[in-house]
C-alpha cells in the first residue's frame, strides 16, 4: 500500500538525520528482545501463541489507482516536419492507464459468530477490495466496513464465517499493564503471516503527535511492515493493544513500536459497531496547559490541570456554571494533569452521561455536574457573552470609575483606556471592556510571554479591569499575596481570548 503523507515526510526527515515517525502499512517495526530466557522471563510462549494464532488474520487490500496525466507534452509548431511524429508517439503510445495497487496488514477476530474483525484504519483506507486471510489458509472477503475512525486509526470489518467456525480473542485491560510486563505480537510482517514476536511494555501513555487522543503503549516486541492492525497480547492471551506505528530513522526496525491501548480502543470499537462512527464527548470549552508561571499566579503548588480559556455559549460546560479561568483538576474520577489528559477523558465519555468535574476557582475547589454533549467535528465554538460571573460581585467603583486620561506603563507595557479612536485603530469590538496595550518593551517579561501591541487586558488576577489603575491594583494584590507572577486575560482584535502569566520582576 502506498505510504501516507506522514510516512513521506518522515522519510524526508530521516534522510536529514532526524528520527522520524513512520505510520501506515509500512509503519510497524521493532527489534527482537534479548534475554528472553533470562531469569524471571518466560521460557516459552508456545502454549499461548498456539491458542491465539488462528484468531489473527492477514489483511490484503487492492485499490484502483487512476493513471496520471504525465508530464506536459512538448509544443511543436504547426506544420513542422516533426508534428506527425510527436502526435503519433505521445498521443497514441504515451497515454497512461489506471492500474491496481495492493497492500498487506494485520487484524484479529473479536466476534466469531458475527465475523467481526479489527484492524487499523490506514490498513484499509481507500481499498476497493479487502480479503481476510486466516492461518489455516481460509480466505474470506470483507462484506462491509462497519465503521472506521481516522483519529483513533481503527476500523471494524465484517465477514461471513464459512463452514469452519472462526476463533475470537478477548480484550484485556491496558490500564492494569505495568512497564516491564511481557507482551506478544502476532501478525503479518512483510507478508509472512502468523509471525510471533515477544517483548515488554517499554512505556505507557506516549504522545507521538499523530492525533489529539494519543496515549500509546510503547513496546520493543518486534513488529514490522505488515503488522499494522495486528494484536498485542498479554501473557494471559488478551488483546491489550493494537499495533499501529514505529519510530525509525530510515523505516527499518529500532525496537520502538506503538500500539493503541485496548481500554481506549474498546470505546471506539463499540461505537463503530453500533453507529458506524465514533461519537465523542464534548464540553464546549477552549483549554490550555498550566505553565509554571501560571501555576504560580493561580496559587497552585505545581503546574497541573487544564485552564479554561473560554466557554462556548449554551454548551455543556456553560450550562453547568463553568467559567473562564477555572482550572479542571479531575474529570469523572480521573486525575487531570494536562490538557491532553482532559481531552482524552472527555472524548472517551459516553454522550449525555452526567459526570463530576472538580475545578479550582480563585484558589477554591468546587465540583460541577456536567452532562457531556456530543462532539461535532466541524463545529466552531461560540464565545459566551460577556457577563458578571456567578457568585462574583461587580465592583461599582471599577465600572463607574472614569477611565484614566493618559497612558501609563506597567509590567513593561504602555497601557491606555479604550476609546473610539483606539477601538478603530486596533479593530476592537465595542463590547470589549478593558485597557489596550500601546507599546511593549521588547526586553520585558511580558514581551517574552507573547503580549502584543493591540491586545486588550480584560482581566488581571482573574478580576475584571476597566482602567489602568485597576491593573495596578491587581498587581499590588498579587504582590501582597507573595506571588511572583500575575495572570492576565487578553483579547485581540479578532476576538480571540487567551491567558498569559507575566512575572512581576
Amino acid at each position: 500500500m502506498p505510504s501516507t503523507s506522514p510516512t513521506q515526510s518522515a522519510s524526508r526527515r530521516a534522510r536529514q538525520g532526524v528520527v522520524a515517525l513512520t505510520v501506515a502499512c509500512v509503519a510497524i517495526g521493532g527489534m527482537a528482545p534479548r534475554g528472553v530466557h533470562a531469569a524471571g522471563g518466560p521460557t516459552s510462549v508456545a502454549p499461548v501463541a498456539e491458542k491465539l494464532i488462528d484468531a489473527v488474520v492477514n489483511i490484503s487490500t487492492s485499490q484502483t489507482i487512476k493513471g496520471s496525466e504525465g508530464v506536459p507534452l512538448p509544443r511543436v509548431p504547426k506544420g513542422s516536419p516533426f508534428e506527425e511524429f510527436f502526435d503519433d508517439f505521445f498521443n497514441k503510445k504515451g497515454s497512461s492507464q489506471d492500474h491496481k495497487a495492493s497492500s498487506l496488514g494485520s487484524g484479529f477476530v473479536i466476534d466469531a459468530k458475527e465475523g467481526i474483525i479489527i484492524t487499523n484504519n490506514h490498513v484499509i483506507e481507500g481499498a476497493d477490495e479487502i480479503i481476510a486471510n486466516f492461518n489455516d489458509g481460509t480466505k474470506l472477503k470483507v462484506e462491509k466496513v462497519l465503521g472506521k475512525d481516522a483519529k483513533a486509526d481503527l476500523a471494524v470489518l465484517k465477514v461471513t464465517p464459512g463452514k469452519k467456525p472462526l476463533m475470537a480473542v478477548p480484550f484485556g485491560s491496558s490500564t492494569k499493564l505495568k512497564v516491564g510486563d511481557w507482551v506478544m505480537a502476532i501478525g503479518n510482517p512483510f507478508g509472512l503471516g502468523g509471525s510471533v514476536t515477544l517483548g515488554i511494555i517499554s512505556a505507557k501513555q506516549r504522545d507521538i503527535n499523530s492525533g489529539p487522543y494519543d496515549e500509546f503503549l510503547q513496546t520493543d516486541a518486534a513488529i514490522n511492515k505488515g503488522n499494522s492492525g495486528g494484536p498485542l497480547f498479554n501473557m494471559d492471551g488478551e488483546v491489550i493493544g493494537i499495533n499501529t506505528a514505529i519510530i525509525s530513522p530510515s523505516g527499518g526496525s529500532i525496537g520502538i513500536g506503538f500500539a493503541v491501548p485496548s481500554d481506549s480502543a474498546m470505546v471506539v470499537i463499540d461505537q463503530l459497531r453500533k453507529y458506524g462512527e465514533a461519537r465523542r464527548g464534548w464540553l464546549g470549552v477552549k483549554i490550555r496547559s498550566v505553565s509554571e508561571d501560571m501555576a504560580e499566579s493561580l496559587g497552585l503548588k505545581e503546574p497541573t490541570g487544564a485552564l479554561i480559556e473560554s466557554v462556548t455559549a449554551d454548551g455543556p460546560a456553560a450550562k453547568s456554571g463553568m467559567q473562564d479561568g477555572d482550572v479542571v483538576v479531575k474529570f469523572d474520577g480521573r486525575e487531570v494533569n494536562s490538557v491532553r489528559a482532559l481531552t482524552r477523558a472527555v472524548a472517551q465519555t459516553q454522550v449525555e452521561k452526567t459526570v463530576d468535574v472538580e475545578i479550582l476557582r480563585k484558589g477554591k475547589q468546587q465540583t460541577l455536574k456536567i452532562a457531556v454533549g456530543r462532539l461535532i467535528e466541524d463545529e466552531k465554538p461560540t464565545k459566551v457573552a460577556a457577563k458578571a460571573k456567578d457568585g462574583d460581585k461587580v465592583d461599582k467603583d471599577k465600572t463607574d470609575k472614569k477611565p484614566d486620561a493618559e497612558p501609563q506603563s506597567l509590567l513593561g507595557l504602555k497601557l491606555a483606556p479604550l476609546d473610539e479612536k483606539l477601538r478603530a485603530k486596533f479593530g476592537i469590538d465595542a463590547k470589549v471592556k478593558g485597557v489596550v496595550v500601546l507599546e511593549v518593551d521588547p526586553v520585558a517579561p511580558a514581551a517574552q510571554k507573547g503580549v502584543r501591541v493591540g491586545d486588550v487586558i480584560v482581566e488581571a488576577a482573574q478580576d475584571q479591569v476597566a482602567s489602568v489603575s485597576d491593573v495596578g491594583a491587581s498587581i499590588e494584590k498579587v504582590r501582597k499575596a507573595g506571588r511572583r507572577a500575575i495572570l492576565l486575560r487578553l483579547e485581540d482584535g479578532r476576538g480571540d481570548l487567551r491567558f498569559v502569566a507575566v512575572p512581576l520582576s
